[in-house]
């Protein structure tokens, strides 16, 4: 069996790689390193450095190719990025799809498995609720927008061509080699500023100085789990992925600043553009189908701050 992973560099595309490695399948990893990194590939991987908004390229590697199976998990994953340049989000999360949806419909593939979003898009989810996978879509960001449009190709792309899909909406991601430099991605801005002795900043959920949005935080392995489910269960349609449990990010930074047993800088801002206030999912209909997410909230959280700690400690001038 043959699987491209496009991301496949990055965070939640190089664990979904070394999987799929794991089970015996040929892999080829499409990423642009924006913000993937190469060492991220396992050596029996193939690589192909490619932006997914180039058509001629993405065509040309998947006919050489000619995967069985697609998961889709490069993306612009910003979402104050996507509020300040919406058109470069849906340029990436839009367009560039479509080129992949598009080839991988050319050359046949089995499935096409989605990287969807359930943090961004059903909008404000009231306390003591969770979002199930009829909750209505109402995204607030543009990556949310782009993220919803996206879906709604795959379904006509699954009535028009008889492609099948599975959509995850996956919660908070968090896990080892989350980019920490970036804008998205709280649990590894935290850990790779606080080893540093570097101040950490806490939006606000409403007013400045409160605990910070509610979140679903989910580990990248679980989110792995399900990817491999998509295909081996043969899932269609949409499904969350996600814990259920809601937890304020200043709850993430103090679970993360006892781990590392350090006391942070704490500087307190407003609410971010684009930025949900509460945020949790539902993910029983995956549970339905045999998925548990492994790792508690601690557990995880604790793994994943000693990950970051080695790597400090391993690579002290690493900026």
């Amino acid at each position: 069996m043959r699987a491209i992973v496009t991301g496949g560099a990055g965070f939640i595309g190089s664990h979904l790689v070394d999987a799929l490695l794991d089970r015996g399948f040929e892999v080829m990893a499409l990423d642009d390193l924006s913000s993937g990194r190469r060492e991220n590939v396992a050596p029996q991987a193939e690589f192909v450095a490619l932006d997914i908004r180039d058509r001629k390229a993405v065509f040309d590697v998947f006919k050489a190719f000619r995967p069985d199976f697609v998961f889709h998990q490069a993306a612009q994953a910003s979402v104050s990025v996507s509020v300040r340049e919406p058109y470069l989000d849906a340029e990436v999360n839009l367009m560039g799809g479509l080129n992949v949806l598009e080839a991988a419909r050319e050359v046949g593939v089995r499935r096409f498995v989605f990287a969807s979003t359930g943090g961004a898009i059903y909008g404000e989810i009231p306390e003591d609720q969770r979002a199930t996978e009829d909750w209505p879509v109402r995204p607030k960001s543009p990556y949310a927008a782009d993220k919803a449009g996206f879906e709604y190709h795959l379904e006509a792309f699954w009535q028009n061509f008889q492609l099948p899909y599975t959509s995850l909406r996956y919660a908070n991601v968090y896990g080892p080699r989350q980019n920490p430099h970036g804008e998205a991605g709280v649990v590894a801005i935290f850990s790779h500023r606080m080893l540093r002795g570097e101040p950490v900043v806490l939006f606000a959920r409403e007013e400045v100085g409160d605990p910070g949005g509610v979140r679903d935080y989910i580990h990248v392995s679980d989110v792995v789990a399900a990817n491999l489910l998509a295909i081996e269960g043969g899932l269609d349609g949409v499904y969350n992925v996600g814990t259920g449990e809601g937890h304020a990010t200043e709850e993430v930074l103090w679970t993360i600043a006892q781990v590392l047993e350090v006391k942070p800088e704490i500087r307190f801002a407003p609410p971010r553009p684009g930025d949900l206030q509460r945020s949790v999912l539902d993910a029983a209909k995956l549970e339905r189908v045999g998925w548990r997410p492994r790792l508690s909230f601690d557990e995880g959280m604790r793994q994943t701050a000693l990950w970051f700690q080695a790597q400090v400690l391993e690579r002290p001038r690493d900026s």
